[in-house]
């Protein structure tokens, strides 16, 4: 591939600066609407947040555009620029498929609560049959139907599924990984590096919880810092996905799956078996965690390097 001139094509300090100045912009954009263009505050929820959605595609856009003057692109070819950030269509696939299974592992023991919990529902209303018939069939899609609908129109939906983690993983695994790369920092490092960005944008919620939760500044930095950490956690485990495969589609995946999931289960006093689900999962993905992020798996062989940023060379 003839985009890029491979590590330290940009200066070191010009990528810190560059990340840093995404991240600032990411948060303090959201605040624009008050402060700086003097809006009303907003008449509803919903208005707040299509909003914040309009002020988060707005530096998404700001981010991609910096990204793509400061990174050492040789070719203005859409299919090379979009390539820049992950955004391919070859091996789209593998890049759902492999993350989400991998990450999916994680959440054994949420899978075994939840099936639980089905199954005492069930239990508990034994009594009601489970109408297969042609009208049961049909009233059960117009139900799944009507949800679907509804989750079309939950701006919450919106939020947590769509808008945060299409626009977070443009900034901070497509620009910022592409930046820290070129700007000569060791794989490991920018694997570390980049989901404290990633954390530090997620410091406004300190706040906001704060001022809206009604509560000690104490418990605020408990709850936060507990946020926080898990980000810090999910951040390096999405850029390493981004690294390894050098595709947008998998640490997207794996934000999405893990937003619907939340904090996997390991621990339940109904049962003993979630904790083993837990420990068996975690025990599976550390063991797969590098077959099955392969960059072999994701890209073509190109000078004799099987990935986009020449990030194989350090397996």
């Amino acid at each position: 591939m003839e985009s890029y001139s491979g590590a330290g094509g940009v200066p070191a300090p010009l990528a810190i600066v560059a990340c840093i100045g995404m991240t600032i912009l990411y948060v303090a954009i959201l605040y624009s609407p008050t402060l700086i263009l003097r809006l009303p505050p907003p008449s509803s929820f919903k208005t707040f947040m299509i909003r914040r959605f309009i002020c988060a595609g707005i530096s998404t856009v700001v981010s991609l555009l910096v990204c793509a003057f400061i990174l050492p692109i040789k070719r203005w070819n859409m299919s090379y620029l979009l390539s820049a950030y992950g955004i391919r269509l070859h091996h789209t696939w593998e890049a759902v498929v492999f993350p989400l299974c991998l990450t999916s592992l994680m959440y054994i023991g949420s899978f075994i609560l939840k099936t639980l919990s089905i199954w005492s529902s069930w239990a508990e209303h034994g009594d009601r049959q489970i109408d297969i018939s042609f009208h049961g069939l049909k009233s059960g899609l117009q139900n799944l139907i009507n949800w679907m609908v509804s989750s079309v129109y939950d701006i919450s939906v919106w939020r947590m599924y769509i808008v945060a983690p299409l626009t977070e993983e443009l900034v901070f695994r497509g620009c910022m990984i592409s930046l820290l790369v070129c700007g000569g920092f060791k794989a490991y490092t920018v694997i570390l590096l980049s989901p404290v960005l990633f954390s530090l944008a997620h410091l406004n919620h300190l706040l906001e919880y704060y001022m809206h939760q009604n509560t000690s500044l104490l418990k605020a930095s408990m709850v936060v810092g507990f946020q926080l950490g898990y980000t810090v956690i999910f951040g390096s485990y999405a850029s390493f996905l981004f690294v390894r495969t050098g595709h947008i589609a998998a640490p997207l995946v794996s934000h999405i799956f893990c937003n619907i999931m939340g904090i996997p289960a390991f621990f339940s006093r109904r049962t003993w078996l979630v904790s083993v689900g837990f420990v068996a999962g975690a025990i599976s993905f550390v063991y797969l965690l590098f077959p099955l992020t392969s960059p072999a798996l994701y890209n073509d062989r190109t000078d004799n390097c099987e990935c986009w940023h020449t990030y194989c060379y350090w397996t």
